[in-house]
């Protein structure tokens, strides 16, 4: 594997007594569409400016291709970045603002004007060049941003929650449009977001972050099926959480009990093969059926209609409540609030968490 394009070493961001970076150490590969994901207050911003060069760390460095540059100052970092609130310059056409950070590093004008076109074409914004940015649509004003942030072919483009701002629709749209951007491009993205399905449809890696520590990084699917701690499997989703008992081990790997119950887990490195264990399980996992037909019974207490989904609330005597999502098309249970469901689920649906 080649040497990472960055890389953040024990990096430390202290406000006082608050501790907004804690020993973080991260690679960033060539190329990757990494995502720091994770609640307001995380870290994750902090450490993206940080990277940017906007936030002088108390303590650690960060290196570019084998060079520290830690104290290197922002515009000396061959680094773009797109904000959450666009940051256009108001009084430029659209042209200009794609224009400016060229003529900050003196292109000729032919050269310019060139770049811009190409720019303005690659986001699909090249008739809006003479527009001024308050006659731009947010998503518009976004591509904007997105193309100037581009201009100069930097090596590292960060992106703050650029998203954030813009109605539902158009942001999934965005979201195809950018990884498609990322995938033709080829430039390394480091994106924040708070946002799970974003992080999980977009990225090639993603890291949570929680009180400025990184608690899992790894491609979505890895995290999704594999989280470590219950901050983990409900942050990134939703899961419910069993306490259960290991009770014996095989080949298939770890029998446990709950509320009476035996089931198998997939066998998981670093996981005791006796005790006590807290069992992560996703709701679209979970079977409902007829009373009889499944392993658990319970009641249902809320449903809520989801378009293409259907989330349904069940009450049990022993393990609480317990989400199930099942798709509306061709659903072979129609549950109602106060009927009586039994629930259930196939072996290694349930992840062991290694932390609590």
């Amino acid at each position: 594997m080649s040497d990472p394009i960055l890389s953040v070493r024990k990096a430390v961001k202290t406000y006082g007594e608050f501790r907004a970076l804690d020993a973080v150490d991260l690679d960033i590969r060539e190329g990757e569409f990494l995502t720091l994901l994770g609640p307001s207050g995380s870290g994750k911003t902090t450490l993206l400016s940080a990277i940017a060069g906007f936030t002088a760390l108390s303590a650690g460095e960060v290196h570019a291709r084998g060079s520290n540059i830690t104290r290197l100052p922002p515009e000396k970092r061959d680094f773009a970045m797109v904000f959450q609130g666009y940051a256009l310059f108001p009084t430029m056409t659209v042209a200009e603002n794609v224009g400016y950070p060229l003529r900050v590093r003196k292109y000729g004008r032919s050269a310019l004007q060139a770049r811009v076109r190409d720019c303005l074409d690659l986001v699909q914004m090249g008739q809006f060049a003479d527009r001024m940015p308050h006659q731009l649509s947010g998503g518009q004003q976004q591509r904007i941003a997105l193309a100037r942030a581009l201009s100069f072919e930097p090596d590292v483009l960060l992106l703050d929650e650029p998203l954030s701002a813009l109605d539902k629709k158009l942001r999934a749209d965005l979201q195809w449009e950018l990884k498609a951007l990322h995938e033709r491009l080829g430039v390394t993205f480091i994106y924040v977001t708070h946002d799970q399905d974003e992080a999980l449809s977009m990225s090639d890696r993603i890291v949570i972050l929680k009180d400025g520590a990184i608690q899992q990084e790894g491609a979505p699917g890895a995290l999704y099926d594999w989280p470590r701690t219950r901050f983990v499997a409900n942050f990134l989703g939703k899961s419910n959480f069993i306490s259960a008992d290991v009770v014996g081990q095989g080949a298939e790997g770890l029998t446990v009990e709950a509320a009476g119950q035996r089931f198998t887990l997939a066998p998981r490195p670093g996981l005791a093969p006796q005790g006590p264990v807290s069992l992560a399980l996703r709701p679209e996992r979970i079977r409902l059926g007829a009373p009889g037909q499944e392993a658990f019974t319970g009641r249902v207490r809320q449903i809520s209609y989801l378009g293409e989904r259907c989330q349904v609330l069940v009450d049990h005597d022993v393990l609480g409540e317990v989400l199930v999502s099942q798709p509306t098309w061709h659903a072979g249970l129609r549950p109602e609030p106060q009927m009586d469901v039994s629930f259930g689920w196939g072996a290694g649906a349930c992840v062991p968490l290694l932390e609590t």
